[in-house]
């Protein structure tokens, strides 16, 4: 029982929720950029919430499937065509033993998720199916997937259709309003570098990556502040001394000296997965309790969906 990645995409991994608890080690979480497209996807394949999946970035694979089972897609928002026919992504679909899944354009967001109703056959790392592309560990072999690589699945079972309601469906329109609060630095930038740092666009660029997103801007913040070198959190916004802002992603490096002038609120470190080259960005500053709350009741309305 398994499916072969006839053609393998630009980057297609396995990814988990993550790997965590190892920082002081100098090992970053991995996992999902997406963490809630990857449980959409897990979700609507009725297994565990957590369970490995394929995360795929931009250009997608093509996949073959060697026996019944069933997948969905999440995420990012391609053309899908399943045995030359399209199909939509966000519901169960059923396959059949030779039928060919294409992942086709990209048509906005980055990453997708692509799910299976069977368990992947891998064994783990550390604790986490996720490949760590910098160590070379984890996921398939530690590296992205490669043309006619093929994942052995278990457990195969053929769940219920479900169908993902609309109120759930992301929208990726290449703008969006980014929600930050205090970091470790906040208080060494003045308050006309706070000001001039939320009253601008920024741009995507393209060296941006599962470590980090770079960011450029018009008038960039220039702080000339030495620190030590600390611990660095999955959405810390470092200001280098270009002043052209880095977000730390979940393989972003454990440690940094580049102070920190805020924090991504861990509810919109979604956004930050399907942020592409030349998509544009604002910084909208939120309490720390008003960034626990605005968590709290996302994860409420995805608990209501997800049981």
């Amino acid at each position: 029982m398994s499916i072969r990645f006839v053609k393998a995409g630009l980057l297609t991994t396995v990814q988990d929720s993550g790997r965590f608890g190892l920082a002081d080690k100098g090992i970053s979480s991995n996992g999902a950029m997406d963490s809630i497209a990857m449980q959409t996807a897990n979700w609507l394949v009725s297994r565990p919430l957590t369970s490995p999946v394929i995360e795929i970035t931009l250009a997608g694979p093509t996949v073959k499937f060697d026996q019944s089972m069933s997948f969905a897609v999440s995420g990012a928002n391609f053309d899908l065509i399943l045995n030359d026919s399209p199909i939509p992504a966000n519901q169960t679909i059923h396959v059949n033993q030779g039928d060919k899944l294409q992942f086709g354009k990209c048509l906005s967001g980055l990453r997708a998720y692509l799910a299976f109703s069977g368990r992947i056959k891998l064994p783990k790392t550390l604790d986490s199916y996720s490949t760590h592309l910098m160590a070379e560990f984890g996921g398939f072999n530690g590296r992205a997937l490669q043309d006619d690589d093929v994942i052995e699945l278990a457990d195969i079972q053929i769940p219920p259709r479900k169908i993902l309601p609309n109120q759930y469906k992301p929208f990726y329109g290449g703008n969006y309003q980014i929600r930050i609060t205090d970091s470790v630095e906040s208080s060494e930038f003045s308050a006309e570098q706070m000001s001039q740092f939320l009253n601008q666009t920024y741009h995507v660029m393209p060296q941006s990556n599962r470590m980090g997103l770079r960011l450029q801007c018009d008038d960039p913040v220039i702080i000339n502040k030495s620190i030590l070198s600390s611990g660095l959190a999955q959405g810390s916004i470092q200001i280098p001394p270009s002043g052209q802002p880095v977000i730390s992603s979940v393989d972003g490096q454990t440690i940094g000296g580049y102070p920190r002038i805020a924090n991504v609120i861990s509810a919109d470190w979604p956004i930050l997965a399907q942020l592409k080259a030349k998509d544009k960005i604002t910084f909208a500053y939120v309490s720390i309790e008003q960034a626990m709350q605005i968590r709290k009741e996302k994860m409420g309305m995805y608990k209501q969906l997800w049981g």
